[in-house]
């Protein structure tokens, strides 16, 4: 009898799936919740298992867009593994030194908060197996919003119990497992000595990746035939998708060659015509959400100014070293607009203001958001409270923050909330830019290279070394006395900065 295989309803919105990866080829034989393929939605991917065993015959490939319900194969359930290799039985021999002993103690494993605004999340990859028996303290999956990605570790020992599959979307607090608390270590497995035994796969190159892992081998260009797995069965997990090599060459799809239009035209140069394809990832997709979101609702304009760095780049140069040697850290740029941004919301505080339904809601502290460039994307980690620090402290926490945001190890609380945010394309080369809002903040002030230029001095032209910078703003807030008057405020600070030390 042949069994269709059908692409399930996961998720009540979703009306439309992509089948990224097969897992097994055309004409094999598959065990009953084998993993045959794997499909993503725009908000999860799913791992599908065979409903039962037998030979399963493909009629779709991958990469195919489908609608749920669509056929995507069969599996012929009276045909036999033919040739295939015995499985070996596994008896659980408890080890002399660590028996298990169950407490009678159940704890229900929940959705954690996250964060504030946070009140969905997609349980995106296991990285236990129903049955298993976990230690205090192991990862038992992995939780993923749409700021950041967050792994979930066992609060005791004992053995799991799965009650949510992979790709579900949760609300905060739902309960995805169960926790039988025992006292001891896991039980040993042993295998009969009747069976042939297989290979060992927990380093073999070629294993089945977990979503997530995928999903970072798509972004690295990592082909998972070259990565070791370390998990269960050679599973490729997150962590080897981190620490794998990223010489592998991308997947690219060959376009042909467009024929020319009239025969009498010249011939086209050889050359590559190749095109790169890659999914965009979670973060990117909200990203580009959030970016129209700003364009779409605010009234966002633009002013600009130019400042002399002189003053400020001579003051670094004179106490450079004698704030290293007091702070254990340079002085950067950074925290000089910091300061005179803070400073300046003092004479400006609707700069520093929000839209809460009817109401203006103004802060009296400074949560500056500083934007930095991740390997995954723009991310933004918020300086609390920087109107208190002085110069030394808001460099030592930029500087903390913006290497947790290159490893991907920020936390959502510590990119959540900022009042205002700076943005600096200068390390890029950026000569001039109109930055986009980071909603629900109603401004935000952009950087720019350094360029020297021709400058007016007491009546005699210099050479000076100049910065544009652009304060992108929201007008249903900010009218235009108070952003011209904010950004001309940060100028004259920079130009003079013993201002800011005599706050004046």
């Amino acid at each position: 009898m042949a069994i269709e295989i059908k692409v399930p309803v996961i998720g009540e919105s979703i009306t439309e799936v992509t089948l990224t990866s097969w897992a097994k080829e055309d004409g094999d034989f598959v065990e009953e919740g084998e993993i045959l393929c794997e499909i993503e939605s725009d908000k999860a991917t799913v791992e599908l298992p065979a409903e039962s065993s037998g030979i399963l015959k493909r009629t779709v490939d991958e990469g195919s867009d489908l609608p749920i319900g669509a056929v995507i194969g069969s599996l012929d359930t009276e045909a036999s593994g033919g040739n295939a290799t015995p499985t070996p039985t596994a008896s659980v021999t408890p080890a002399a030194s660590s028996v298990t002993k169950p407490t009678g103690e159940t704890i229900d494993i929940k959705v954690p908060v996250i964060g504030e605004s946070i009140t969905e999340v997609s349980l995106t990859s296991w990285a236990v197996e129903d049955g298993d028996f976990v230690n205090e303290g192991d990862i038992l999956c992995e939780i993923e919003s749409d700021k950041a990605t967050v792994e979930l570790p066992a609060e005791s020992s004992g053995i799991i119990t799965k009650k949510v599959e992979e790709g579900t979307d949760l609300p905060i607090g739902a309960i995805i497992a169960t926790l039988a608390v025992s006292e001891g270590g896991a039980p040993e497995v042993t295998t009969s000595a009747q069976t042939a035994p297989q290979a060992t796969t927990s380093s073999t190159p070629g294993g089945h990746p977990s979503p997530a892992a995928a999903k970072i081998m798509a972004e690295k260009g990592i082909d998972a035939s070259t990565v070791s797995g370390t998990g269960k069965d050679g599973r490729i997990t997150k962590g080897d998708a981190l620490n794998a090599n990223t010489s592998a060459p991308k997947t690219t799809t060959k376009i042909p060659a467009i024929p020319a239009a009239q025969p009498s035209a010249p011939a086209m140069l050889a050359g590559s015509r190749e095109i790169k394809r890659e999914k965009m990832t979670r973060l990117r997709k909200t990203i580009a959400k959030r970016l129209t979101e700003a364009k779409n609702t605010t009234a966002m304009l633009t002013t600009f100014n130019e400042v002399d760095m002189k003053p400020l780049m001579d003051m670094r140069k004179k106490y450079q070293d004698q704030f290293v040697k007091a702070h254990d850290v340079k002085l950067g740029f950074m925290s000089l607009f910091t300061k005179a941004c803070c400073i300046a919301m003092q004479k400006h505080p609707l700069v520093n203001a929000q839209i809460d339904g009817d109401e203006l809601v103004i802060p009296q502290y400074v949560d500056m958001g500083i934007a930095v460039s991740a390997p995954k994307g723009l991310v933004v980690p918020v300086l609390r409270n920087s109107e208190g620090m002085n110069l030394a402290t808001i460099e030592k926490e930029i500087k903390r923050l913006a290497g947790k945001a290159r490893d991907g190890k920020l936390s959502v609380d510590e990119m959540s909330g900022g009042t205002f945010t700076i943005t600096n394309g200068g390390v890029f080369g950026s000569m001039l830019s109109t930055p986009i809002l980071n909603i629900p903040q109603s401004a935000i002030l952009g950087m720019h290279n350094i360029v020297e230029r021709a400058w007016v001095v007491d009546g005699k032209i210099e050479i000076r070394p100049i910065m544009y910078i652009a304060l992108s703003y929201d007008h249903r807030v900010i009218d235009g006395k108070d952003s011209v008057g904010f950004l001309k405020t940060v100028k004259e600070l920079l130009e003079d900065p013993a201002r800011m030390i005599l706050d004046i």
